[in-house]
């Protein structure tokens, strides 16, 4: 089991910036990957960045490259994603998520989402 905490969400103002936090606790040592998604009401969740919880490539999505910094302290367990520019598109709840590998598959945690306000 992996549990997952997401903070750092807010109310902030078009060009701004933020930076959401992901805590990871459990059996972190078998964590493969971490990613960002987003869910605007009534939409489907959306992937955002990507990144090898021990080493390797990241990932965006191409409505946030550029703007947005998917980082890790792996040390410290802990995911974030940086946010520069924001714009109120970019207004969702935003998710962290763990893959683990197993015998039977991949099995996905999710954190409870942290709410994103951009105003303009």
């Amino acid at each position: 089991q992996v549990q997952l905490v997401e903070s750092g969400g807010g109310l902030v103002q078009a060009g701004g910036s933020l930076r959401l936090s992901c805590a990871a606790s459990g059996r972190t040592f078998s964590i493969a990957t971490m990613a960002w998604f987003r869910q605007v009401p009534g939409q489907e969740r959306e992937f955002v960045a990507a990144s090898s919880w021990r080493y390797g490539p990241t990932y965006y999505a191409d409505s946030v490259k550029g703007r947005f910094a998917i980082s890790k302290e792996s040390a410290e367990n802990t995911l974030y994603l940086r946010m520069n520019r924001l714009i109120p598109e970019d207004t969702a709840v935003y998710y962290c998520t763990a893959s683990v590998p197993g015998r039977a598959g991949v099995e996905d945690y999710w954190g409870q989402g942290t709410q994103v306000t951009v105003f303009s």
